[in-house]
């Protein structure tokens, strides 16, 4: 059996005590910011319309509330060789979504057009689980535009 002085003893205690909190203030530093996750973006559908535009529907994590997100429709044309975005609006309210169905498995219920000109877009995502699908958003993509439908 070792024998620490008893001068020691209160340094090595304080030692510890001091370590400890130094591991619990790093872990609750971590945590809180692990709460506040910075937002993302993530692809959910993209079609092609012939050889003209390209349509995409992006999920766009909130800045403010890490369950939320916004949806943005984004219209492209093809010129000079490239995809340019020529328009894009917002599906539905300003973190109107949330963000885990989202970007989940089955969050896309509906995403058709034509390749007509104007092209009727139709757009119907999940809202959770057990909610279901939105209620289908009509739109009309004209010359790059795209309009309400």
């Amino acid at each position: 059996m070792r024998l620490v002085p008893r001068h020691t003893r209160g340094v090595a205690a304080a030692a510890c005590t001091l370590l400890m909190a130094a591991g619990l203030g790093a872990a609750g530093a971590g945590a809180s910011s692990a709460g506040t996750a910075a937002p993302g973006t993530q692809v959910i559908a993209s079609t092609v319309l012939g050889s003209d535009y390209k349509v995409t529907l992006t999920a766009l994590r909130s800045t403010h509330d890490q369950y939320a997100a916004s949806v943005r429709l984004q219209v492209y044309k093809h010129t000079d060789g490239g995809w340019k975005e020529s328009d894009q609006v917002t599906v539905g309210d300003v973190d109107g979504w949330f963000w885990y169905p989202l970007t989940g498995s089955g969050a896309v219920c509906e995403f058709s057009t034509a390749s007509t000109e104007p092209a009727p877009l139709t757009v119907s995502l999940l809202v959770t689980p057990s909610i279901g699908c939105s209620e289908p958003a009509h739109y009309v993509v004209k010359q790059g535009r795209v309009f309400a439908g």
